[in-house]
């Protein structure tokens, strides 16, 4: 009789699955491959078909974590056009929808030790997310004066990390921790301040 694995309809997106509920549910490095195969219905021998380790099964995690990252963050900036401050908040309070809707993702994207550069695709999904936080960055800094602006880069990662610290500490439950304000005006007040500081926001009155 075959194994049920080399008949499951989609296996390899099935052990993905299976491993984004282990992660949510146990961290990334807290359930074996055996119990993946489990979750998934399928065989501990039929995950190495695709996988050739646990690193590899939450690397897909993350590259597909990335994905919808990165398209996420589009349609973020899209939807703040023409307007170049609008478009950029929008990233940001993108960043903490990503964070709650998708939580085994994210963990397997930031929490997993896992390189973003271990395989071509999960580069390439990685860097189409970096580019989309820059052009945010690129369009708004155009009203700072050449001299005193500051590089797209490093202001996206300002951004990214505000954004980051955000969720960490105050938008994903973390035991003992209660956020003092809702996380989405905590990073829209830090991004003001941030914005003010560059003269891009006026002050309050």
């Amino acid at each position: 009789m075959a194994k049920k694995g080399y008949h499951h309809g989609n296996l390899r997106q099935a052990l993905v699955d299976a491993a984004l509920q282990l992660i949510e549910q146990r961290g990334p490095m807290g359930f074996t491959l055996s119990e993946a195969a489990k979750q998934a219905g399928v065989t501990p021998a039929a995950v190495y078909r695709h996988f050739d380790g646990r690193e590899a099964l939450i690397a897909e995690a993350a590259q597909q974590g990335y994905e919808i990252f990165a398209d996420l963050m589009d349609y973020a900036y899209q939807s703040g056009q023409p307007s170049a401050l609008k478009a950029f908040e929008a990233t940001g309070r993108a960043y903490l929808a990503f964070a709650r809707k998708y939580p085994g993702h994210y963990i397997a994207m930031f929490e997993s030790g896992i390189s973003v550069n271990r395989t071509p695709e999960l580069a390439m999904e990685v860097n189409r997310a970096n580019a989309v936080l820059e052009k945010a960055a690129t369009d708004l800094s155009q009203h700072i004066p050449e001299d005193r602006r500051p590089p797209a880069s490093m202001f996206s990662a300002h951004i990214w990390a505000m954004s980051h610290g955000v969720v960490e500490l105050f938008a994903r439950n973390s035991p003992g921790r209660a956020s003092p304000f809702p996380p989405e005006d905590l990073l829209e007040s830090g991004i003001g301040i941030y914005l003010r500081g560059l003269g891009l926001v006026q002050p309050d009155d």
